[in-house]
């Protein structure tokens, strides 16, 4: 199957091709969202809930499937959990490989399929920070909710606290409907709460050691730092407030995980083994310029990004554009344009979950066939870089049912199954 097929193309719904090229291509490399693209997006992160036969399939890919997540492997709301519950046993997900391989928290934390986990590039000061982070939280949310009107304090901080090992985070999912009205008001004071913590750490001598997400977003201000997305009649806006490490952008991970991922092909690291994403530049014209200087693109795999949170706004004060995949993908649609090769984007629909700030594609009828005619960015913003090659409005289950049928062609084409 030709990629190229794809490449000139912008959110095809062949997912029957789509599902043969990730069969046929030897030299393949799968850099994978989670929330809202493997699973439903829940408003209570312990109800997240993934298929053992997806997790399975995955292994069929061995060495060519990574995640990319600003989530997190470890503690209680982790995905490690999640697959654990799904098998039902962890001796024998750790045994059999069932962890999902990959980059978490923006990039900082790296697992293997065995559920071996490191911190590449992050000091056990830092590390130490972001547990204070985790009770300053928990503090400053006890003093807020009650003023706000909530009740049963602390039965809401236990589902909307995220004790993240690499990026503690306060998802506000669970406090949009009970707050009504007033959820900008928290909003605000989480907005604040985070100013407040970076500054703690400036105090500690951490300057620069963390940065803090938003999501969904507005895109960037012009020091880089993430634009909230206020909460209007119908859409929650901005839930997640992450507190991560410095360099943890998923952008950066593209890059670490391609290292890898020519090592275990050519033996060679290009950027050495010791390289990590707090080491990788900060804007993607650069970090496109690092793997153009350093990556032979003979060996190049074929680079599938897959990802369900991009926006964009058209305001008075001109086009804001955000979403937490929306820079890796852009990078990875930025290399197919300048080595000619055919990577490809893959957006998957994640609005048919509980959340109220995702914007569901548009399909319409067009010469016989259904097509996307509205993405998920702003239909008043028609010059948006962003280039998506694949479509699946029917959400993760769509999803992971290609992906599972795609792993079977290849078990059957290694002579496996």
């Amino acid at each position: 199957m030709n990629p190229t097929l794809f490449s000139h193309t912008t959110y095809s719904l062949d997912h029957d091709r789509f599902q043969a090229l990730l069969t046929e291509t030897e030299n393949l490399l799968i850099i994978q969202d989670l929330d809202g693209v493997c699973m439903e997006l829940v408003q209570n992160p312990l109800d997240r809930a993934i298929d053992p036969d997806y997790v399975r399939a995955i292994q069929a890919f061995e060495g060519h499937f990574y995640v990319l997540t600003n989530g997190e492997h470890l503690g209680r709301r982790g995905v490690n959990g999640i697959v654990e519950k799904a098998f039902g046993d962890p001796a024998l997900v750790k045994k059999q490989g069932h962890y999902l391989p990959g980059l978490a928290a923006g990039g900082v934390q790296w697992q293997d399929c065995y559920g071996n986990v490191s911190h590449p590039g992050v000091s056990e000061a830092e590390l130490q920070f972001l547990q204070f982070v985790i009770v300053e939280m928990g503090q400053q949310l006890r003093q807020i909710l009650p003023n706000l009107g909530m009740t049963r304090v602390e039965s809401l901080i236990e589902a909307i606290l995220l004790d993240n090992v690499a990026s503690p985070t306060i998802n506000l999912n669970r406090a949009y409907e009970p707050l009504g009205d007033r959820f900008p008001e928290l909003q605000q004071a989480m907005h604040k709460l985070m100013q407040d913590l970076l500054k703690a750490a400036e105090d500690q001598g951490l300057a620069d050691a963390f940065f803090v997400h938003y999501a969904p977003n507005l895109g960037q201000d012009p020091n880089g730092q993430d634009i909230l997305r206020p909460a209007t009649f119908g859409d929650s806006g901005t839930t997640d407030f992450q507190f991560m490490i410095r360099g943890g952008v998923k952008e950066a991970g593209v890059v670490a995980l391609l290292n890898r991922y020519y090592y275990q092909r050519t033996g060679i690291y290009p950027l050495g083994p010791d390289f990590n994403v707090r080491q990788a530049p900060p804007t993607l014209i650069e970090l496109q310029q690092l793997i153009l200087d350093h990556f032979d693109l003979t060996q190049m795999p074929l680079i599938i990004g897959v990802g369900d949170t991009v926006t964009s706004q058209v305001t008075a004060d001109g086009i804001q554009r955000g979403g937490s995949d929306r820079h890796f993908l852009q990078l990875i649609h930025n290399l197919a344009k300048v080595t000619d090769q055919p990577h490809l984007t893959v957006y998957v629909d994640s609005s048919q979950g509980e959340l109220k700030n995702r914007k569901p594609l548009k399909l319409a009828m067009v010469n016989s066939d259904i097509r996307v005619v509205e993405g998920p960015g702003d239909p008043d913003d028609p010059s948006d870089p962003l280039w998506i090659n694949l479509a699946f409005p029917g959400g993760y289950q769509e999803y992971t049912a290609c992906i599972k049928a795609a792993a079977q062609g290849r078990l059957l084409r290694a002579g496996k199954d």
